[in-house]
């Protein structure tokens, strides 16, 4: 992947918009999926959004890593988990999810407000 993750954001969120424009209501039903998904519950939200970056990782979804390490970012995770998480990623998906966690820590270090050090 060669364009950034705040810039890949931006273009999905607008290809998601237009797709929202010509079918609301599937869209509707996904964000309500979503919603439901994302409350808080025995799991907290940024543990779920955690979890969500690993199988980002793990179905080797661009889009997904960006959306997810920015809302992971926003509950609080740190790089630390982020780095445990994306470990975890790529003991269950050997090879190509070890390159796709690399992808998902640039995305954390690219869409985080200030950078952390490197551990």
């Amino acid at each position: 992947m060669s364009q950034s993750f705040p810039d890949l954001i931006d273009d999905l969120n607008a290809a998601i918009g237009k797709f929202r424009e010509g079918a609301p209501e599937p869209m509707r039903g996904f964000s309500m999926l979503a919603r439901e998904a994302l409350k808080p519950g025995a799991l907290d939200v940024k543990t779920k959004e955690l979890i969500a970056m690993g199988i980002a990782v793990a179905v080797r979804c661009d889009g997904c890593i960006g959306f997810h390490a920015k809302a992971a970012i926003g509950a609080g995770a740190s790089r630390q988990e982020i780095l445990e998480t994306l470990s975890m990623a790529i003991y269950m998906g050997a090879g190509p999810s070890m390159i796709y966690a690399a992808e998902a820590l640039r995305a954390y270090d690219e869409l985080s407000p200030a950078p952390e050090a490197s551990t």
